[in-house]
């Protein structure tokens, strides 16, 4: 727990206010956050009350065994959901307006729970340092909308052995096909909300071209119980699709992993693709179908055809539910965008992030369809609660307004004591969904909850063991070629076609066929 000073608080209210202004940025350049099957208003409210009151305890618990600056470089190696939209915006993001809702009905004052706000916010501040460590920023924001977290040695091994496309052949259009099915199912599965889709990049790769990484998470039995018996043919619950696309510069990549590229994205402009999966359990990125094009094209069409099929199942289910259900459901899918902290930390129990608490069942009565939607607006869109007023001579980074959308922490909690200092520790709840019976899908094969959280416990993938954990790019820039240096890109050599032990002494120049590979073609 952290420790309640005025620099603590300093560094509180510091990250919440810029966290507040790139929230607010979010959201007004967002068309409408609706949908036509799910209640998406009042079970975004629900959510954001659920993380007040659930998310301070789990995350101590997680840092206790896992401290976040560990799990935030995990985060950076490979595709975790814990990512930008979900851990390193969503997760405190979510708390905090939880939290204006509860002062905007006069539940809460700002220096209440003051001791859970400084937590949840400490933890995000060092994952997200620890994520971002490659670029040296700690959110996309601020980096000018961009997000390079991989490191050198991933990003040659992508290179050297995505294999090369052209519109209208066989690979090209399983990529295309595939990416379009993942991202309906992914929608679905997720309430037809995007938690379950992420992009990062653009990376460089010369030449007028730029790769962009594109991830699905959540694909089938896991911890959602309306997957169980669902998609259960895919072998893998995560894919990443790296993309290499000529001509086209990526030049937003925000917070919320929504990228706008000019000229805008067309598949007629993809020239080369490639997939692999990771999961909590994995050491690097693990190749899926990447021994040849033809294999890797079969490979995505087989998918496809599992994930329509599974598309169509899940309609089926969700057709069933209750509106209650369809609420919990969604509320489930927002409040839980931290649950794969747990999952790395060996500390996941499917009631702590598959329940809505107790205190949170309390406001259900509350949310129809249009007080949803009017409060959601005021909050975030208009920013119209009294509380969210600052004095007159204020105007705020992108509005100009004398209005924030998260509201900081009084310094007189240090003098004072005319404030309680958490929301408590003892959590209970239900949901109207179905219990899970089924198995966790991973890297390990389907197992139980018990066994995946004694793998978790007992698992640091080789590139964080020892000293390689603090030999980032800098220290490759004095040491490519040591010993050392090729020891640690032969991990992440592993499985490459073309650059298995190779070592750090590459340069693009030297990747197998690389003046014919800059066309794309393949390797």
């Amino acid at each position: 727990m952290a420790e309640l000073d005025y620099r603590s608080l300093l560094e509180t209210n510091n990250y919440l206010r810029t966290l507040s202004d790139t929230t607010y940025w979010l959201c007004i350049t967002r068309t409408v956050q609706e949908s036509k099957l799910f209640p998406m208003n009042p079970y975004m409210l629900l959510s954001y009350l659920n993380s007040f009151y659930r998310l301070p305890t789990l995350l101590r618990e997680i840092d206790a065994a896992t401290p976040a600056e560990e799990l935030g470089d995990r985060a950076r190696e490979v595709s975790l959901k814990v990512d930008t939209v979900n851990a390193a915006w969503g997760m405190p993001a979510f708390y905090l307006i939880g939290r204006e809702m509860l002062m905007n009905w006069g539940l809460l004052r700002p220096g209440d729970a003051v001791e859970d706000v400084v937590d949840v916010l400490d933890f995000s501040r060092r994952f997200n340092l620890a994520y971002h460590r490659t670029d040296g920023h700690i959110s996309n924001k601020e980096f000018g909308d961009r997000s390079q977290f991989l490191p050198e040695r991933t990003l040659q091994v992508f290179e050297a052995d995505l294999h090369g496309v052209t519109p209208g052949d066989r690979l090209h259009t399983a990529a295309t096909k595939l990416v379009a099915q993942l991202s309906q199912y992914a929608f679905l599965a997720h309430c037809e909300c995007r938690i379950g889709l992420h992009n990062s990049g653009p990376y460089n790769f010369g030449e007028g071209r730029q790769l962009i990484v594109r991830d699905f998470f959540d694909l089938t039995e896991g911890d959602y119980p309306w997957l169980d018996g669902i998609a259960t043919r895919l072998p893998v619950n995560n894919l990443t699709i790296p993309i290499v696309f000529k001509d086209t510069n990526f030049h937003l990549m925000d917070d919320w992993a929504s990228f706008e590229a000019e000229p805008s994205y067309n598949a007629a402009n993809i020239a080369a693709v490639g997939m692999y999966t990771s999961d909590a359990l994995t050491d690097g990125y693990v190749p899926v179908g990447m021994d040849n094009a033809d294999t890797l094209a079969e490979t995505m069409e087989q998918y496809r055809e599992i994930l329509n099929e599974a598309t169509a199942d899940l309609w089926k289910r969700i057709a069933t539910w209750t509106r209650e259900q369809m609420i919990d459901a969604g509320a489930l899918v927002y409040s839980s965008v931290a649950k794969d902290f747990a999952h790395l930390a060996g500390t996941y129990r499917q009631e702590d992030w598959l329940s809505l608490d107790d205190r949170v069942q309390r406001f259900k009565p509350l949310m129809n369809d249009e007080y949803g939607r009017d409060n959601l607006g005021e909050m975030v869109g208009l920013l119209g609660f009294p509380h969210q007023k600052t004095n007159e001579y204020t105007m705020a980074r992108y509005s100009g307004l004398n209005q924030n959308m998260l509201t900081g922490i009084p310094y007189s909690v240090l003098t004072d004591d005319d404030f309680a200092p958490t929301a408590g520790d003892r959590l209970s709840g239900s949901s109207s969904l179905p219990a899970k019976n089924g198995l966790w899908t991973t890297s390990a094969g389907r197992i139980d909850l018990d066994e995946y959280n004694r793998r978790a416990r007992g698992f640091t993938p080789a590139v964080l063991q020892g000293a390689n954990r603090y030999r980032d790019e800098e220290w490759v820039k004095w040491h490519h070629g040591s010993a050392e240096a090729d020891e640690l890109y032969r991990l992440a050599q592993r499985g490459s076609r073309n650059l298995e032990g190779r070592g750090s002494g590459l340069r693009r120049a030297d990747l197998p066929d690389a003046g014919e590979g800059a066309s794309g073609a393949d390797r």
